[in-house]
């Protein structure tokens, strides 16, 4: 292939431009911000899954004491109707009086064991409830602290695309100025090697840091100026300024 040296030299420019590009990637794909958000958005979301689990317990909890609750009125009710029974002297055998005595005195002793439990069901509930409320609030806090993040993220994020969209269209015109041909086998050089041409520095390839023999040297020095070379080492084109010494 035949190009001229102006637009060999242009291939420099442009690799320089698709360096900027690519350092911009990695970049925008590494940005700390990234790390600090997955790492706060997975713990949200044991949190997330921790709330849910204290939430229904709170809630089972919650059932409980209302049919305790129930319990100890039906009981109380109970009692209360038989204790109206007893004082309106409606019983007038000692037989039946003597039951009825002992039936409030048993409902009497019941209801105090179910407001026990109503009790201790409420101290229960009271602390899952209170822990409900603290993995909700830490929650809440991380997620206001990935909000932060993500923040930072964007406005990273809209820095690097500004600045890579300004070296996309300088790069524009730079491959503009380039042969079809010759930019065609650039691209697909850089495909394959994230490189697609280098400067010949004295005996030296730029793209792999290969200096070369006194053979391709010389056969380099006996091809015309408008012949495309190629590294025989990394078979990137090569491109001859003023610093290769030739």
């Amino acid at each position: 292939m035949k190009a001229a040296p102006a637009a060999q030299k242009r291939l420099l420019d442009l690799a320089e431009l698709d360096s900027v590009i690519d350092r911009l990637a990695h970049r925008r794909r590494t940005l700390p911000e990234l790390a600090e958000i997955d790492e706060v958005s997975t713990r949200v979301a044991r949190l997330a899954t921790q709330v849910i689990a204290a939430e229904t317990e709170a809630g089972d909890l919650a059932r409980e004491q209302s049919k305790a609750e129930a319990d100890v009125d039906s009981v109380r009710i109970r009692a209360e109707r038989d204790q109206k029974r007893l004082d309106s002297g409606q019983v007038s055998s000692p037989k039946d009086l003597a039951s009825l005595q002992s039936e409030i005195a048993s409902l009497n002793r019941r209801q105090g064991d179910l407001e026990e439990v109503v009790l201790e069901i409420m101290e229960r509930r009271e602390s899952a409830d209170a822990q409900v409320a603290k993995i909700v609030a830490e929650r809440d806090e991380l997620a206001a602290v990935r909000g932060v993040a993500e923040d930072r993220r964007d406005a990273a994020f809209a820095e690097i695309d500004k600045e890579s969209a300004e070296v996309k269209g300088k790069r524009s015109g730079v491959a503009a100025d380039i042969p079809a041909d010759l930019l065609a086998l650039y691209e697909k050089l850089r495909e394959q090697f994230g490189v697609g041409a280098a400067m010949l520095q004295g005996a030296r390839c730029l793209g792999c840091r290969t200096s070369l023999s006194i053979a391709e040297i010389n056969r380099i020095k006996a091809a015309s100026h408008d012949e495309v070379i190629r590294c025989e080492e990394c078979r990137r084109i090569l491109v001859r300024t003023a610093e290769s010494g030739l």
